[in-house]
């Protein structure tokens, strides 16, 4: 994809549910290759702004493009593009492997591409570091692997653009450096834009080399190094910020 053209272009977005306006006249642009973090305290409309790009929810009013298209016109667009959303409620008792929920996010394309599959799954394996565990049933894993699977899911077809949303939630301190490190890598490997939602400004500054700060409304975006500045931090989250700093 061209470099100049956004992977993400959001203009003036307004959100509103029910009564109350939970994205307020938002503007963005992100561009291919970068690891762009949307921080804000609770409540401040981050899942909802991921919602609405992603055509989960309507809009009152703005403009949004994905990958030089709007919404509407994606089409198989829509494969390249990985989504792993805050809550993913499903059966966790369900007899499913880890190679098997992989599996499902490759493309069914008849029984001549059967081989092409199995060699991205093997590949997607290897990317999450879950090879080993290709047979495991998915009850069985910690949250951390679990999100690892997802990863895998997502990464078994090419992805020019992940969007997570709180995709650390439920990790354990140590789980959290390791997926990390993980998605930092195949972030460097494989070029992919990725859009995440995050609570954890230590793990933003470490790993995101672009910051959207919001709070309903954009209140800063930059480098790591600006945005998350004690200046900035406390226009977005006042008195109620709690910072933790993880130990390597």
């Amino acid at each position: 994809m061209n470099k100049n053209i956004p992977v993400v272009d959001v203009q003036n977005l307004t959100v509103v549910r029910g009564k109350y306006q939970a994205v307020e006249s938002v503007s963005f642009q992100i561009f291919p290759g970068s690891n762009t973090a949307i921080i804000g305290p609770n409540g401040a409309g981050k899942s909802t702004l991921i919602q609405a790009i992603l055509g989960l929810i309507p809009y009152e009013s703005g403009y949004i493009e994905i990958l030089g298209k709007q919404i509407k016109d994606l089409g198989k667009h829509w494969q390249k593009i990985g989504y792993i959303p805050q809550k993913l409620p499903f059966d966790r008792s369900f007899p499913l492997s880890v190679a098997e929920l992989i599996s499902l996010g490759y493309p069914e394309q008849g029984l001549m591409r059967s081989r092409e599959k199995h060699i991205a799954i093997e590949k997607a394996l290897v990317q999450v570091k879950l090879e080993n565990q290709a047979k495991q049933r998915i009850g069985s894993l910690s949250g951390g692997e679990l999100k690892r699977v997802l990863l895998g899911y997502c990464l078994v077809q090419n992805r020019q653009l992940l969007i997570l949303d709180e995709v650390m939630a439920g990790i354990d301190p140590t789980g959290e450096i390791q997926f990390a490190e993980l998605l930092a890598n195949l972030h460097r490997e494989e070029g992919f834009s990725i859009l995440q939602v995050s609570h954890d400004l230590d793990m933003v500054s470490r790993y995101c080399d672009q910051v959207i700060c919001m709070n309903r409304r954009l209140c800063c975006q930059g480098k790591p190094s600006v945005a998350l500045d004690e200046n900035n931090l406390s226009k977005v989250y006042g008195d109620s910020l709690t910072r933790y700093v993880h130990q390597h």
